[in-house]
């Protein structure tokens, strides 16, 4: 379980208080209320969103067959989990409010972090609605075509590399009984 506070947060609120104590020695309370009013009205934007990723990523580990996202994505998947995994992270719609809780439940369900990662990293380089909705009209069907065609391999490399280091970082030895 995750601390509630931890370092990252003492972090970056120390860095707010920094910046709110220059911007109201600069602009005086004027300024800091401006921007706390801004941010609030974007975090009320947010929020729903959040809301909705993370209740999506919660009903998916609820409905999705373990056995077979284990068998499809798990560890013994091989090449097959990788693709698949890179396969899904390319048509996966939405922004990371959607890709991260779906990525949590996957592994939550049996998916492995070779998958996983394949599916994030193909979220993120291939992901068909940004590459529809911005990219080609912006840099060009050529363009895009063949950034996607060149980004292909790279999920898939990022998932074996993840699945590599994870098994030599994580998993545990047999004890001397279960050699047999």
């Amino acid at each position: 379980m995750r601390k509630p506070i931890g370092w990252s947060t003492i972090i970056i609120a120390a860095l707010v208080a920094v910046s709110a104590g220059l911007v109201w020695q600069r602009d005086g309370s004027a300024g800091v209320l401006d921007i706390l009013t801004h941010d609030l009205s974007l975090f009320g934007g947010i929020l729903p969103r959040v809301l909705a990723g993370c209740l999506l990523g919660a009903f998916i580990s609820e409905i999705l067959p373990h056995e077979k996202v284990s068998r499809s994505l798990g560890p013994k998947s091989g090449l097959m989990g990788l693709l698949i995994g890179t396969a899904f992270g390319a048509v996966l719609p939405g922004g990371p409010f959607t890709a991260y809780p779906v990525a949590s439940a996957l592994l939550a369900v049996g998916a492995d972090f070779g998958a996983t990662i394949a599916m994030v990293v193909s979220w993120t380089l291939i992901g068909y609605g940004r590459a529809v909705a911005w990219e080609i009209p912006i840099m060009g069907t050529d363009f895009t075509l063949w950034r996607i065609v060149i980004s292909l391999p790279l999920p898939v490399l990022a998932g074996a590399l993840g699945r590599f280091v994870y098994v030599r970082l994580y998993s545990k030895p047999l004890a001397k009984d279960d050699e047999s």
